[in-house]
């Protein structure tokens, strides 16, 4: 690949880049970072680009700002433009980072995420909930709805559990496709996400995960069907809450529930 050499970074399909040039949403997305309760406020950004958020966040005195880039041109341009980030640009996957090694303290998460790995951003940020105390984030408004939509609509689903288990959602503002370039063929949105005070859910985690994500990916079966394959006991088979759909349940429900299977099948609880 030949060295950047441009003013510009041209957006590549390949990382599904659409770069944000509306100033007043680049401005109201760093805005929305919570910076105000300690006195300095780690964070790191995902897929800077050009640093259309860059900017605003080296300007705040009480941010203490890292980057992650995958894309070499874009890495070449911010080494150029933006000096103040001089050993601060990690070079590499977001997916793929040690988290542990970037900040040894509490974070925050911010960034316009790529919208064809925006859940996997998301599972991997749950993975290290103890750690990323907030994410400020813009995504594909598909995907923003599902994660702050509460339980009986249709758009609830397995993303809308997990994060809402450990994080308060802030579904903030959207934003037209014509803020980017290239326009993308979707709208988008931003949300911010901050974590809870729940340290443990009484329950065995894996279990939790396995019994939201069997309850949605048969989502049109009432649980007593979704759930069939977890040699549910008889009793746990025959509760009125078997007959429900999973959209119908809220975090807590599915958190009974996983403990009702637990405690049935001769499982520990955490």
């Amino acid at each position: 690949m030949k060295p950047y050499k441009g003013d510009k970074v041209r957006p590549k399909k390949s990382l599904g880049q659409h770069f944000l040039h509306d100033e007043t949403a680049a401005k109201k997305i760093v805005n929305g970072l919570i910076v105000n309760e300690t006195p300095v406020t780690s964070v790191l950004e995902i897929g800077p680009g050009m640093g259309v958020l860059t900017k605003y966040l080296v300007a705040e005195p009480r941010v203490e700002l890292k980057v992650v880039e995958i894309d070499r041109d874009s890495v070449a341009y911010l080494k150029k433009n933006f000096s103040s980030l001089e050993g601060r640009i990690i070079e590499g996957d977001f997916l793929q980072l040690n988290l542990d090694q970037v900040f040894t303290h509490p974070f925050a998460v911010i960034g316009n995420f790529p919208y064809n790995i925006s859940s996997q951003i998301f599972f991997k940020i749950l993975g290290h909930r103890d750690r990323v105390s907030q994410v400020v984030c813009m995504l594909q408004k598909e995907v923003a709805d599902r994660i702050a939509e509460e339980h009986g609509t249709k758009t609830y689903g397995i993303l809308s559990v997990l994060l809402q288990a450990y994080y308060e959602i802030d579904y903030l503002f959207k934003v037209p496709p014509g803020a980017f370039t290239p326009p993308p063929k979707v709208m988008s949105a931003v949300i911010r996400l901050r974590r809870n005070s729940r340290e443990k859910l009484g329950c065995d985690e894996a279990m939790f995960v396995k019994v939201v994500k069997q309850g949605f990916n048969t989502r049109r079966k009432t649980l007593r069907n979704a759930l069939k394959n977890l040699n549910l006991a008889a009793d746990v088979a025959a509760l009125p809450i078997m007959d429900k759909r999973a959209e119908q349940l809220s975090v807590d429900d599915f958190i009974s529930l996983t403990k009702l299977i637990e405690d049935n099948r001769g499982g520990t609880n955490s």
